[in-house]
């Protein structure tokens, strides 16, 4: 069906991914760690190095080919319209397109909004256990997008979701996230910026797709991974900033946040 996926190696240590100009490297040029595990044969001669398999891999589903699916898929094209022509409009807020941030953007980006078939993503992600045992020390991070143009009935569902990345090692990514994230960011750059050609199964046409990433759904250390912002100490409110209330406990060692409007 075309729906290809890419095998991408990457640093042990997070620092990088083996594609583009380090495509073609044994190590990484930043901690000089293996790309590859060593295996030692015993010969006549000595001992001699193979090449095993990759250290660390991260596993990216290009979107752009999925989107072209939808838009090929009738009943689906027609869904992905549902926000602008099926959706109730009497100011209650039932749809993330009834929201002011949904308004705000149609007015800062007029041409955007003005194609009803540009999508808009929500993004996903969360570290968890794959095999269910506390005491296995490996993490998995899925990164998942959403799709807001579809009606709450849809969003949602199983059939919609786009697994776009897979990273999967014996530790988190942590703060090196945007180092796994980059083919994702290279493609969601691509459909804002220049937009991809797709053919319209129920316009019979050809247009030029854009797409944003709208917002993104993930508890408050994720948060602070993705953004970049630090989500601990004494300004770890990323609204209220230098306005942070917090306390710093003097036998518990640790930082409470306290309520502002107490006065405290």
């Amino acid at each position: 069906m075309g729906m290809e996926y890419k095998r991408i190696h990457t640093c042990p240590n997070d620092c990088i991914l083996y594609r583009k100009e380090f495509e073609d490297l044994k190590k990484c040029p930043k901690c000089e760690s293996s790309r590859y595990k060593q295996k030692r044969n015993s010969e006549e001669s000595g001992q001699k190095e193979k090449v095993g398999s990759a250290l660390k891999v991260v596993w990216y589903l290009p979107i752009v080919p999925k989107l072209k699916r939808l838009f090929a898929n009738p009943k689906d094209a027609k869904n992905l319209r549902w926000h602008a022509i099926e959706r109730r409009c009497d100011g209650l807020l039932r749809h993330p397109a009834d929201s002011m941030q949904w308004k705000n953007i149609d007015q800062e980006f007029p041409k955007f909004s003005e194609e009803c078939r540009n999508i808009c993503f929500d993004l996903a992600t969360d570290g968890m256990n794959p095999f269910g045992n506390l005491s296995t020390n490996h993490s998995c991070w899925p990164v998942i997008l959403f799709i807001y143009n579809l009606s709450p009935g849809l969003c949602m569902k199983q059939k919609y979701m786009m697994l776009s990345m897979m990273i999967s090692g014996p530790k988190q990514p942590g703060n090196n996230i945007d180092v796994y994230l980059n083919p994702l960011v290279e493609d969601l750059k691509l459909l804002w910026v220049d937009g991809v050609e797709v053919f319209d199964v129920i316009a019979s046409e050809t247009f030029m797709m854009h797409a944003m990433l709208f917002c993104t759904i993930n508890d408050f250390p994720t948060y602070g991974n993705l953004s970049g912002y630090s989500v601990k100490g004494h300004k770890a409110c990323p609204i209220c900033e230098e306005n942070t209330t917090s306390h710093q406990l003097k036998n518990g060692r640790k930082t409470v946040y306290l309520c502002k409007t107490r006065g405290i």
